[in-house]
């Protein structure tokens, strides 16, 4: 190949543009197949773009479609781009100017009012978007496509909002344009209720879906709700799973999400699956706080005359457990709880009965008043002929248990359930399935908090002015505890014979980071996100423990996902703008290393490492000092790689300070597959290292050797505080010693956009405080860092100078390597 590859790139520079049409199609078919060996077609790429979007050619003459300079040629040299990460500073910024100048040519009066020229005119703009989505690298061109795409959803033309409907999708998943988006939710509802076209209603499902957060999660959840009463049957149960996602994942008060749940199966009983009133059950077990009004409500709620049989399941399994907390009120009394339960009996399928056999059991136990009323009944079925035989032994074996059980033993073999282990989300891995890993996890990536307010500031003061005097105020504690107090749990328990909801398969697609620890969950806690830490005041475990995240590898498997060769996505983000190619001698670890690491400090996932064998991506989610990273491995290959092994190296300073526990992973790797491998990680003490992860295979008979740093940084452990000014004020003059501070001039890296300056900082970690420095365009932000041996509290201040093009960033900290640390990190965002 290497032969004329340079004379097949070099095409794009021909003076005929049928010649350079036909060589970018060639070319983005190889560099789908060999992008390294393609890839100096980038600027060539870009500099023909160039040519054509921001100059008036006279050889564009013959090539101008109905006023549109060479919309085919535009759109093919928009998708070879889309092959290759962001190029190069000098390159992109002759890139931006093109997707920009589409941008503005997109809001110009159209210059015929024939269909022809709007067609071509918005071919290039939909490929640019794309262009812009695919790199998620430039939070303006962001902002302004998705402003762009709002108004193609009120268009007239059906295509239109299918298509804008289906962009705004991914652009929800950029933490740059997930705030723009959110912008058009009454919009995108609006569709939902009057749109014809069914392809249309689904996309805008997909839409609300992915722009939803704490924020705004009752009203899409409302709004889905309503959409399920008249939505096609095709997409029912797809609903139904995204609904009991997103109540679950975003549910603050639990007394709504099993209202919300309650209500799914009320309206589409049919299509909820097993996995989502298993779900149900799960969290009434796991949360105290909940149990008690989650039995009043399936009480009330199977008074209905016509109940579906998933009611019935969930009814059954919550009162046998939970039937105790309400039996004190004479309206659910436990003679009146077994009456209702026993009338819907005989009008459910064997599996069902089974299960309020078991009921009727715990009954005995809890309501020794009703036991002879039940042992008729359970005489009554042992007795029956052609009885379902799982039904005549349940009876037997119960009757029996119930008649020589002592009360002690009784108590004991049934009491009640022990809370749930954490395990990984059920539901999301059968929502993969049905819409297929790629589609959902890119979707999943933005399911993070998002409560921060994001306006805008004025004109900062100059970057040489003084230090601002913060006013006095009075002492007091600044730093409170974060971590809730886990709730005991009993110490042993029997097995249950109410048979538990099984979790089913975990999710080992791509996107399994969303895991489901409930052990210790606070009040607001994410039931999605990552499991909280011990309490703040709690000793250090042993060092023996290892880490204290629970075991994800409770259940081995290897994750495998289909990976098409030369695929450039297939697991999280779209984000190849996180793509960093490092050095494959392992002699040479550290080549690219500290770029790769600013790219990962304000994200968590993202593309790793990409070359034209393999693709390594990162999913990663951290709570207070713990932490986890699902590494994603993709063979873009057709040929298996053998002995694969990935190992972490940490030096012995970095293995003192950072504990990662990690388990190896299958070492046969398909071609065209994916495998997942999970790392634990609990940071013990600050630290200023990254581990290098090393990559060893054989590929066709070669040895093959990858090396790169993963990105876990100490902002990781970074818990945002919401403080008040003279709180603010007051701890920031309690760190004044000099060594607590660490102050850094710089020049600005990126445009000083005030909008991407917070969302930055946000995702640095700090929690982003409005309207407390005296001066409204400085930005101010307080947090705690949290290892296993300190909780450190951490104060910033950045002053913006727009004329000088500058910053200057102020840290706080109480202990100055973290100062340091922290400031190093941050500079570099900017």
């Amino acid at each position: 190949m290497g032969d004329w590859t340079s004379r097949v790139v070099h095409l794009l520079n021909d003076q005929h543009l049928g010649v350079v049409t036909a060589a970018t199609s060639l070319i983005t078919t190889l560099a789908q197949k060999n992008p390294e060996e393609f890839k100096t077609s980038v600027s060539l790429a870009v500099s023909r773009l160039s040519r054509i979007v921001t100059s008036a050619s006279t050889d564009l003459q013959d090539y101008t479609y109905y006023f549109v300079p060479a919309p085919w040629l535009s759109v093919k040299l928009l998708r070879l781009l889309q092959c290759y990460p962001p190029p190069d500073p000098a390159v992109r910024g002759r890139l931006t100017e093109c997707l920009e100048t589409i941008l503005n040519k997109a809001q110009e009066p159209p210059k015929s009012k024939k269909v022809q020229h709007s067609n071509a005119k918005n071919a290039v703009l939909f490929e640019a978007i794309s262009l812009i989505i695919h790199h998620d690298s430039e939070p303006n061109l962001l902002v302004r496509a998705c402003n762009q795409l709002g108004q193609f959803l009120q268009h007239r033309e059906t295509n239109l909002r299918y298509l804008a409907l289906e962009s705004m999708c991914a652009l929800a998943s950029s933490e740059f344009s997930h705030e723009a988006v959110k912008t058009h939710i009454d919009t995108v509802i609006n569709a939902l209720k009057t749109e014809r076209d069914v392809s249309v209603r689904q996309r805008a499902v997909d839409l609300l879906y992915a722009m939803c957060d704490r924020s705004n999660a009752q009203q899409i959840v409302a709004e889905m709700l309503n959409y399920l009463e008249t939505a096609d049957y095709s997409i029912r149960e797809e609903i139904v799973l995204k609904v009991a996602i997103l109540a679950e994942k975003y549910a603050v008060d639990y007394t709504w999400y099993v209202d919300t749940i309650l209500n799914l199966i009320r309206i589409a009983g049919d299509y909820v699956s097993e996995e989502v009133w298993y779900r149900v059950i799960q969290i009434v077990i796991n949360r105290d706080d909940v149990q008690g009004y989650a039995a009043k409500t399936v009480f009330e709620a199977l008074q209905a005359p016509a109940c579906h049989e998933n009611l019935v399941k969930v009814g059954g399994y919550i009162l046998g457990e939970f039937g105790n907390l309400i039996a004190g009120d004479p309206r659910s009394s436990p003679l009146i709880q077994f009456n209702l339960l026993h009338s819907k009996f005989h009008l459910c399928s064997v599996p069902t009965r089974a299960l309020l056999l078991s009921t009727y059991i715990k009954f005995v136990n809890l309501f020794p008043e009703i036991k002879t009323t039940i042992q008729d009944v359970l005489r009554s079925d042992s007795q029956l002929k052609n009885a379902d035989v799982e039904l005549q032994q349940r009876a037997v074996e119960y009757l029996r248990l119930s008649t020589i059980a002592s009360t002690d033993i009784l108590a004991t073999v049934l009491e009640e359930m022990p809370p749930f282990p954490e395990r990984e989300s059920s539901i999301l891995a059968k929502l993969k399935k049905k819409k297929g890993p790629s589609t959902v996890t890119d979707l999943e990536e933005t399911k993070k908090e998002r409560s921060v307010d994001m306006n805008g500031g004025t004109e900062p003061a100059p970057v040489n002015a003084s230090t601002v005097v913060f006013p006095a105020s009075q002492p007091q504690d600044l730093w409170p505890e974060l971590a809730p107090v886990s709730r005991p749990r009993p110490s042993t328990h029997l097995v249950s014979l109410l048979p538990p909801p099984h979790m089913g398969v975990p999710c080992l697609q791509p996107g399994a980071g969303e895991c489901l620890l409930e052990s210790t969950p606070s009040p607001s806690a994410d039931l999605l996100g990552l499991g909280t830490g011990p309490p703040a005041n709690a000793a250090p475990p042993p060092a023996s423990s290892g880490s204290l995240l629970v075991d994800v590898f409770s259940e081995p498997a290897s994750a495998v996902a289909p990976l098409a060769p030369g695929s450039q996505e297939n697991f999280a983000s779209p984000d190849l703008a996180s793509a960093e190619l490092v050095s494959e001698d392992p002699a040479d670890t550290g080549h690219g290393a500290d770029e790769l690491t600013h790219k990962f400090v304000c994200k968590n996932n993202g593309v790793l490492f990409e070359n034209q064998l393999l693709q390594i991506g990162l999913k990663s989610e951290f709570r207070q000092n713990l932490g986890r990273m699902f590494i994603f491995y993709g063979n873009k290959t057709s040929t298996q790689f053998l002995t694969f092994t990935p190992t972490l190296i940490c030096s012995d300073d970095l293995q003192s300070n950072l504990n990662l526990q990690t388990k190896p992973v299958d070492p046969t790797v398909d071609g065209g597959a994916q495998v997942q491998q999970v790392v634990n990680i609990e940071c013990i003490s600050d630290f200023t290292e990254a581990p290098v992860l090393n990559i060893q295979f054989r590929y066709g008979g070669t040895f093959q050797n990858v090396s790169v740093k993963l990105p876990i940084t100490l902002n990781k452990f970074f818990q945002p505080t919401e403080m008040a000014s003279q709180d603010f004020f007051q701890r920031w003059k309690q760190l004044s010693n000099p060594q607590q501070e660490v102050q850094n001039i710089f020049k600005a890296k990126h445009p000083m956009d005030p909008e991407i300056t917070k969302a930055k900082i946000i995702g640095f970690g700090s929690a982003l405080l409005e309207e407390v420095d005296p001066n409204p365009a400085n930005f101010v932000g307080a947090g705690i860092i949290h290892t296993r041996t300190a909780q450190i509290g951490c104060l910033l201040r950045l002053e913006p100078n727009l004329q000088a093009q500058m910053y200057r960033l102020t840290l706080r900290t109480s202990k100055e390597s973290v100062s340091q640390r922290l400031c190093d990190l941050l500079s570099e965002q900017f």
